[in-house]
């Protein structure tokens, strides 16, 4: 992933912890900067796993999220 990925189009879903049935809708984000500021938000709320999927196709998990939300300056 490069610097410009950050620009593009990403879209994120959010699975509740202890939702009953555990079921999540994606929402899209006009960038993948705007959608880790969310998913790490959901993340630190401790209720929720993001899953995010870049314009490119890239699947980021939360571990992904949390590793490296420091070294692209989100957190």
């Amino acid at each position: 992933m490069t610097p410009a990925d950050l620009d593009k189009r990403a879209e994120l879903t959010i699975w509740l912890r202890r939702a009953p049935g555990r079921s999540a809708e994606g929402r899209p984000f006009a960038t993948l900067r705007e959608a880790l500021a969310v998913a790490i938000a959901a993340i630190e709320s401790g209720e929720a796993q993001p899953w995010i999927i870049t314009e490119a196709g890239d699947i980021l998990s939360p571990r992904w999220i949390q590793a490296n939300s420091r070294s692209w300056g989100l957190q």
